[in-house]
């Protein structure tokens, strides 16, 4: 018997990427980055291509957002609907912090501003891809297990997920003039994303999506893991008051509970502790663990005192916005004099935030203040520093 050659593997297929562009030049442009590696479909409008998505088979989108009639943030939304694991890829010549939190809201995989790099585009879709095949081994092994019998939470986007995964904490000292010592270090959130720089953009997006949880989780964490540099100074950790109704704050196990003697929680002023249920037992449940509580922004947030019957914090942190000048303003001088002796007839410690001259320094000290927070002393670093003197 002669032995008979095996048969030829038939190689496999490429992955379908459907790529969307009003304009035929950049269609092209993009087709020609990918052709080397997908089967690239390309459509002119978002209509045509989301016919193509319902058809099935489609493993990536590649989609311009600004198109007239539909755009590309309305072919995301559309396209959830049809396959929820579909990853996108979208691209701008208007890049905006609206259009990359309406992208993220809808689970956008990468968004990338124009001018393209074909290099930059080739590498986002192939890993939009393999999540894509990631994606469907999940689902699969759901099924197995018969998971899917049950309706599950939707959960993160993809999109936000990446955003806490190259999310990092930096330190500042807080320093004490008198005894010439580190008080302590802010923990700070810094995002390696380039459409959330600014910290306050990425809490506002966590906000909208409904994410906060999961935000100040991943910034707890971070902050927990650097506690072996402080030398025994304490470490202060930002809550949005959102954060108070995670159980996850108080849980055994969890990051800042076991470190809780050496941890300020600090709550901003910016926003409303209304939301808030049963805020004082929870509150007094952190103190039982070790936890000390500040009132962070003040002078910036809400009016009154209703945060400080509320907390009865023993910390609390004069906003930037009342050091900037204030050897030059005499208002400026008369609150913070008037705050300070306040906080210290009620027992709270006052820190103050913000400095950077050593004339703002100066006019503090003359009014009574010796804990310091500021760029005149140390900027936010990955690893706790000493500050300068």
């Amino acid at each position: 018997m002669t032995e008979q050659s095996p048969l030829p593997l038939t190689p496999p297929r490429p992955d379908v990427v459907v790529v969307v562009d009003d304009e035929p030049s950049i269609l092209q442009a993009l087709e020609r980055s990918l052709a080397r590696e997908f089967e690239v479909e390309t459509f002119g409008a978002a209509e045509a291509a989301i016919a193509r998505v319902r058809e099935g088979g489609v493993s990536v989108v590649l989609s311009d957002i600004g198109m007239p009639g539909m755009s590309g943030l309305d072919l995301l939304g559309a396209a959830r609907e049809v396959d929820p694991d579909l990853p996108f890829v979208l691209i701008t010549g208007a890049p905006s912090v609206e259009s990359a939190t309406k992208a993220i809201e809808r689970g956008v995989f990468r968004y990338l501003p124009k001018p393209i790099d074909g290099e930059e585009i080739a590498l986002a879709v192939s890993q939009a891809s393999q999540f894509r095949r990631l994606a469907l081994l999940k689902r699969e092994a759901l099924e197995l297990h018969g998971a899917l019998s049950t309706p599950r939470p939707c959960g993160l986007s993809p999109g936000f997920r990446q955003v806490l995964d190259e999310l990092w904490v930096v330190f500042q000292p807080i320093v004490s003039l008198r005894g010439r010592n580190v008080y302590g270090y802010e923990a700070l959130m810094r995002s390696g994303h380039p459409d959330f720089r600014s910290p306050s953009q990425l809490l506002g997006t966590a906000e909208r999506v409904g994410a906060l949880d999961e935000l100040g989780q991943a910034v707890r964490a971070r902050a927990a893991e650097s506690v072996s540099d402080l030398n025994g100074a304490l470490l202060f950790v930002n809550l949005h008051p959102q954060d108070l109704n995670d159980p996850l704050l108080r849980a055994p196990g969890s990051p800042l509970v076991g470190i809780a003697e050496q941890v300020v929680l600090e709550i901003t002023e910016r926003a409303s502790l209304g939301a808030i249920e049963q805020l004082q037992p929870r509150v007094a449940e952190l103190r039982k663990l070790g936890f000390r509580i500040a009132i962070d922004d003040l002078g910036a947030g809400y009016a009154g005192l209703t945060s400080f019957a509320l907390l009865e914090p023993e910390i609390v942190k004069l906003d930037m916005s009342l050091t900037r000048g204030v050897d030059r303003s005499s208002v400026k001088q008369k609150l913070v004099g008037s705050i300070g002796t306040l906080c210290k007839e009620m027992g709270m410690t006052i820190v103050v935030e913000g400095v950077e001259t050593p004339e703002e320094r100066d006019a503090l000290v003359s009014l009574g203040c010796d804990l310091l927070q500021g760029h005149l002393f140390g900027y936010p670093e990955r690893v706790p520093s000493p500050p300068r003197w």
